[in-house]
């Protein structure tokens, strides 16, 4: 791979500074927040300081389970993501993704040269598939590429029986009634939405919608839940948000 050029620039200097949190940037020329899916050390240092000297913000990990919790929170522009990682694949992740609406832009990154598994990658929701060794310079030409087809793409209504949230209007509505949210209450509906039908936890709640590892103890999830409970299910009298005993919350439509 063609090296980065040399710069004073350190890995997490750019987003340190600010930068690459830019959700559904438009314009190419502007940082971008890059989340590198990586296992191999080498490769994973190669691509923070060639990002951060171009004055992207980068965030990256080694396996799936901290991609999706990076993911989870939110801010990412696009994601480099490597097809053979430990446990669960690039691939795999990337079906899944997909399979929930997630529309983030995704370059698959691997050694795999066959038309075979580009199709695979393609069709699995990949944006653009590049191959190792790769330049510097053509990676950030696809990047580019990748943005300026999306910057268009309308953000997917989230929904959940006749509850629907859409991202780009900031716009509640159940049974066609608009429901007003605060912003932290949008922020907690929509960290629901996105994981419909599946358990959460507080501590992953709170690390999601406040960005805070809060305290056991601490009742801020609770008091929100409740907020939200009165806004989106009582008035309808059919509830979507419901408690699992000693595990978190759930968002879902019962029989």
């Amino acid at each position: 791979m063609t090296q980065p050029r040399a710069g004073r620039l350190r890995a997490g200097d750019a987003a340190a500074r600010g930068h690459g949190k830019i959700p559904g940037c438009s314009d190419p020329s502007r940082s971008m927040a890059v989340l590198i899916v990586e296992d191999e050390r080498r490769v994973r240092s190669f691509l923070e300081r060639g990002l951060s000297e171009e004055g992207h913000g980068v965030r990256s990990c080694s396996a799936g389970p901290a991609a999706e919790r990076a993911l989870s929170e939110g801010g990412i522009d696009a994601v480099l993501l490597d097809w053979m990682l430990p446990g669960e694949s690039g691939i795999e992740l990337l079906r899944r993704w997909r399979a929930r609406g997630d529309v983030t832009p995704v370059i698959m990154l691997t050694a795999r040269d066959a038309v075979e598994d580009r199709v695979a990658a393609l069709d699995a929701g990949a944006d653009d598939y590049l191959v190792k060794p790769f330049s510097f310079e053509e990676l950030l030409a696809r990047l580019r590429a990748v943005l300026r087809r999306v910057s268009g793409r309308a953000s997917p209504v989230l929904r959940c029986g006749d509850l629907a949230l859409d991202p780009a209007t900031h716009r509640v509505t159940r049974a066609g009634v608009e429901v007003r949210l605060t912003a932290r209450e949008f922020a907690l509906l929509q960290f629901l939405l996105q994981h419909a039908g599946e358990v959460v936890s507080r501590s992953r709640i709170a690390a999601a919608v406040w960005e805070h590892d809060f305290d056991t103890f601490s009742n801020v999830v609770e008091v929100y839940v409740r907020y939200l409970r009165a806004k989106i299910d009582e008035p309808f009298g059919r509830p979507l948000l419901h408690t699992v005993r000693g595990a978190g919350y759930v968002l879902r439509e019962e029989p």
